[in-house]
């Protein structure tokens, strides 16, 4: 999970293709900060699984252990990284599974609407279906060819590039399928629920009619 709160690190200039791949507001880093609410969990890859929850096409969940995740399909996506702290991280190839596989395996009820994205200590964020789907989101366990470290979300960390990075937590233990929307942990504390870094949503207070559950 990206943490939206604190100092993003020193700033480089932007310009040319850079500055415009840049949503509004948004500055590249020197490197790629590692910025995240709590500590950071221990891996434990005997007690790991991943599950898929709630309104599954089959009414039952599904659950894969650490090496059955191992099993299962990579793909590798070239996108960049765009944080509500105003940082984004661009050129990165992700590679991991992709959302699209999960749904395959463990297809959604007809009626499910929206994502709900669980990490670990209980830490979650919230998506639309068709965002959640998108050709780009992966599940990631490497960038550009190394495996993620423990601070940047190892083992398994969402990345949905289209949206700010809060929406893609780091340390992800599964998701539940919804039929109704309901805010994650950050959009809960005042964050926007839909998160388009080009539109600047950053804030609830930005929602317009319909963009997000009743408080």
């Amino acid at each position: 999970m990206t943490f939206p709160f604190g100092r993003s690190g020193a700033r480089e200039r932007t310009s040319g293709v850079a500055g415009e791949r840049l949503p509004p507001g948004q500055y590249i880093p020197r490197g790629w900060p590692a910025l995240h609410y709590g500590p950071v969990p221990t891996f434990k890859p005997d007690r790991w699984d991943f599950k898929v929850l709630g309104a599954t096409a089959v009414g039952t969940e599904r659950r894969w252990t650490w090496p059955e995740i191992g099993t299962l399909p990579r793909t590798e996506v070239a996108a960049d990284l765009h944080c509500v702290t105003k940082f984004s991280v661009l050129d990165n190839t992700w590679r991991g599974i992709a959302t699209r596989t999960l749904l395959e395996l463990a297809p959604p009820a007809a009626d499910v609407t929206h994502v709900l994205v669980w990490a670990e200590y209980g830490y979650s964020a919230n998506l639309r279906l068709e965002d959640f789907a998108s050709e780009q989101a992966l599940f990631v366990t490497h960038r550009n060819g190394e495996e993620l470290s423990p601070e940047h979300g190892f083992p398994l960390r969402l990345v949905v590039p289209h949206l700010y990075a809060w929406k893609g937590p780091k340390w992800a233990r599964g998701f539940e399928y919804l039929t109704a929307d309901r805010r994650g942990f950050w959009e809960e504390r005042g964050y926007h629920n839909i998160a388009d870094p080009w539109l600047e949503q950053r804030y609830s207070y930005q929602e317009e009619p319909g963009a997000g559950p009743d408080w």
